[in-house]
């Protein structure tokens, strides 16, 4: 083969593998909707979370923000008998779900806190790790910050669907309306999110919050008396979208940037 046609088929190639890569790159950007990972850590006990949560509040998130990681929100229960601790991490495209945890642990800082990350057998700081993998809803498509107040209070909320096709159409009676009622009445969002992976699937898991306690029960009395979704919740295309409950009071713990 000639110089000149080497050239050509060699600039043919280097033009197709670009393409590729950038399709690859802009595949992983969801409809500009973030992807969120929430994790549970179990402790046993009180003075194990404290470890956690003194880590995480100075190296762990400043670390993740450091990433391009941000809001992060780090959430224990309202009951302080209850020594579990939820945190959640945004991402704005897959890529960043598949590469910032072993980013986050080889950081400078992370690295030389051997006491949280590579905790003794006999002495682990946390029992397990539970993660779920979430995608924003559209009418929600990222982590919003609605209060910042020390007061503050959160509910996580996860609905349980039957199949596959009924926890869809739950989500498209978020999306269609029941979101704006959220709004308008005071459940301020945090994220509404399809779970992708996790356990207890199909379903869904969002997050409300509120400035105080007083303000979460003023929120769901209106939200119950609310026409639109008292019109939504009577019609028959959403009847048994939701098999089970769970419901999580929690309160911000230090170094919550949510």
């Amino acid at each position: 083969m000639k110089l000149g046609k080497c050239i050509v088929v060699l600039c043919l190639v280097l033009a197709v593998c670009l393409t590729t890569t950038q399709a690859v790159n802009q595949s992983c950007a969801i409809g500009g909707k973030q992807v969120l990972e929430l994790r549970h850590y179990e402790f046993a006990d009180a003075a194990h979370r404290q470890v956690m949560i003194d880590f995480l509040a100075n190296t762990g998130i400043p670390a993740l923000n450091r990433l391009g990681i941000a809001p992060v929100g780090v959430f224990q229960y309202a009951d302080d008998s209850m020594t579990d601790l939820y945190m959640l991490v945004p991402h704005q495209t897959m890529k960043s779900v598949l590469q910032t945890h072993t980013k986050w642990l080889v950081d400078s800082v992370v690295k030389t806190q051997t006491d949280v990350v590579d905790s003794p057998l006999k002495d682990p700081v946390y029992k397990r790790i539970e993660s779920s993998l979430l995608l924003c809803f559209d009418g929600c498509p990222k982590v919003e910050v609605p209060t910042f107040v020390d007061t503050r209070v959160f509910q996580l909320r996860i609905y349980e669907s039957h199949n596959e096709m009924k926890a869809k159409r739950k989500i498209e009676m978020f999306n269609s309306g029941e979101i704006p009622v959220f709004r308008e009445t005071g459940l301020n969002p945090i994220f509404f999110g399809e779970s992708l992976i996790g356990s207890n699937m199909p379903n869904l898991t969002y997050m409300v919050g509120f400035d105080n306690p007083e303000a979460q029960k003023k929120a769901w009395d209106a939200f119950r008396v609310h026409p639109k979704w008292k019109e939504m919740s009577s019609d028959p295309y959403y009847k048994d979208t939701v098999s089970n409950i769970t419901n999580i009071v929690l309160k911000p713990a230090k170094g919550s940037q949510i």
